[in-house]
């Protein structure tokens, strides 16, 4: 088992594990902000293309696991982070952030959906904590590129 940095040819296995993993997310992300795919090749490919880099976890030759990183202005974002629903459970998701820690100094922010409460809790659970709600909109304005739905419907977590 290995943490590596994706490479162009793991694009479709990074597609089909957010994909895959993103089901979990049905009933939590708002239904007009849910489309399918969740995750399609032409937005991934924008997202990369934007700056995020994807690393992966590695299980017996294969990827199970992803989790992006990326550069915006005086921060670092924790972008897109997936596990297959076949390896969940097994700290896959809490060592890709460890890893991606690892590689900067600057604060770390997370934006996920409001109602998944069981992604929260894992940010949570590996030291980051919610930031104010009145904080939450200037900062998913400032570094992500999201509609005003998902603003209203996301949370931001930060490094301590």
């Amino acid at each position: 088992m290995a943490i590596r940095r994706c490479l162009a040819a793991d694009i479709p296995s990074i597609e089909r594990i957010i994909n895959a993993a993103a089901e979990r997310y049905r009933g939590a992300i708002p239904p007009d902000c849910w489309h399918e795919p969740y995750m399609s090749r032409e937005d991934l490919d924008r997202e990369i293309a934007a700056g995020v880099e994807f690393w992966g976890y590695e299980d017996g030759g294969n990827l199970a696991g992803v989790m992006g990183i990326q550069a915006v202005k005086d921060v670092t974002l924790i972008r897109h982070a997936y596990v297959l629903p076949t390896h969940q459970g097994r700290g896959i998701g809490g060592k890709l952030l460890e890893h991606l820690r690892g590689m900067t100094t600057r604060p770390i922010l997370i934006g996920t959906w409001r109602d998944a409460t069981w992604a929260i809790r894992f940010y949570q659970d590996h030291d980051f904590g919610l930031v104010p709600e009145t904080l939450k909109p200037e900062l998913l304005r400032k570094y992500w590129t999201i509609s005003e739905r998902q603003v209203e419907t996301s949370v931001v977590l930060r490094s301590r």
